[in-house]
């Protein structure tokens, strides 16, 4: 899929961040287990923490298919910072679909600037891949007129991206913790009393990502922090979450090309029976078979953000099919490609001191966050058949 003279020039110029600005910091970020705010500050200075932000907000208000060149070019650079860059976008995108417009004027602006960070609070132990069966309540709390003047929280969430640095969680809770037609869309501010951010994961890969639980005991946001109708919010997750399954395509896709350029250069240089390896059939075949994934994830990938950008209503259905397929082939690609560059750096991918090592970890998230991998073909087999 041919990109605009715009998408082309977004694409060169973020492309070279994540060269000089975002992997320099991706090793020692992973090391370490800390987010690298300064290439997050370099982020806000391009203006792509506003990427969903639209432009009355003061944000970039980007279309779905120059998102996915962002946050593909992103990833080249460090999953890690797509990751917590696409969730802050799912977080202002709630807002922007959603929200109230004293809710814009008090979130957005802000947030296109970079902060507060935002963090989108669904997922909770007892219910990942099923969000109706979540136990977190927000019950509503009457005034003397009798009218709804706030809510008080209570419940737990689970896997929350950005968990400790966000400023701002976008909310999923029921107002009835009995009725499951009851889940709303709440936004609630980081120092609210009565919310305990967890600690961090300890996690395989993605290390330089906050993920952390929040725990509610009484929370009370006021009346107006509500986003959606009540009963509305699944519906709305759903909606943004078609989004975010593009997104996490496009990650993935980044992150494989990458790992095929570090094969490709090692391939190169590493020599073996008085030849490069890049000369061995083995080899060659490898990175033909690689480079033919990319390519696949990338057009299916783009694809899907083109679907997304044109379809609306009564086809969004197609533009979620869409999506799950995308998602589904590109993570797929992310693991395969992420593997086979270890395998062509023999020990020297097994070791921490080099790059493919950390990819292949990384990798493996593409297949479980934003619906795993067997959520998607459970997707696209229920839209095929029905």
């Amino acid at each position: 899929m041919n990109l605009t003279e715009e998408q082309t020039a977004i694409r060169e110029t973020v492309r070279e961040f994540a060269r000089e600005e975002i992997r320099p910091t991706a090793t020692e970020a992973d090391r370490a287990g800390e987010f690298p705010e300064e290439v997050w500050d370099g982020l806000a200075d391009l203006d792509l923490t506003g990427l969903t932000v639209p432009e009355e907000y003061g944000g970039f208000d980007a279309d779905p298919v120059t998102s996915s060149v962002v946050y593909e070019a992103v990833a080249y650079g460090s999953l890690a910072v797509a990751t917590a860059l696409s969730v802050h976008g799912l977080a202002t995108s709630c807002i922007a679909a959603f929200g109230s417009d004293e809710q814009k004027d008090r979130w957005l602006p802000e947030m296109a600037e970079g902060r507060p960070v935002g963090a989108f609070a669904l997922s909770e132990p007892h219910a990942g891949s099923n969000p109706a069966e979540m136990t977190t309540e927000a019950r509503p709390i009457e005034g003397d007129d009798g009218e709804v003047e706030a809510y008080e929280i209570t419940g737990e969430k689970q896997w929350i991206t950005n968990g400790q640095r966000a400023g701002v969680y976008v909310l999923f809770a029921k107002t009835d913790r009995d009725d499951p037609s009851t889940v709303t869309q709440f936004l609630v501010p980081g120092d609210v009393d009565g919310l305990a951010v967890g600690e961090k994961e300890d996690k395989l890969g993605l290390r330089a990502s906050d993920t952390t639980s929040l725990t509610f005991d009484g929370a009370r946001v006021p009346a107006e922090n509500r986003l959606t109708e009540v009963g509305k919010g699944l519906s709305a997750a759903f909606h943004i979450l078609t989004g975010g399954r593009i997104s996490i395509a496009a990650q993935s896709v980044g992150l494989a090309q990458c790992a095929l350029d570090e094969a490709l250069e090692y391939a190169g240089e590493r020599e073996q029976f008085d030849r490069p390896i890049a000369d061995v059939q083995t080899i060659r075949h490898k990175l033909a078979e690689m480079a033919t994934k990319i390519r696949a994830a990338r057009l299916l990938t783009r694809d899907a953000a083109r679907t997304r950008a044109e379809l609306e209503g009564e086809a969004e259905k197609a533009a979620a099919l869409e999506a799950s397929i995308a998602k589904y082939f590109a993570s797929e690609t992310a693991m395969f490609v992420t593997n086979e560059a270890v395998q062509i750096h023999g020990g020297y991918g097994y070791v921490t001191e080099g790059e493919v090592e950390r990819l292949y970890r990384d990798a493996k998230i593409t297949e479980i966050y934003e619906g795993t991998t067997e959520i998607q073909k459970t997707v696209i087999a229920r839209e095929l058949l029905e």
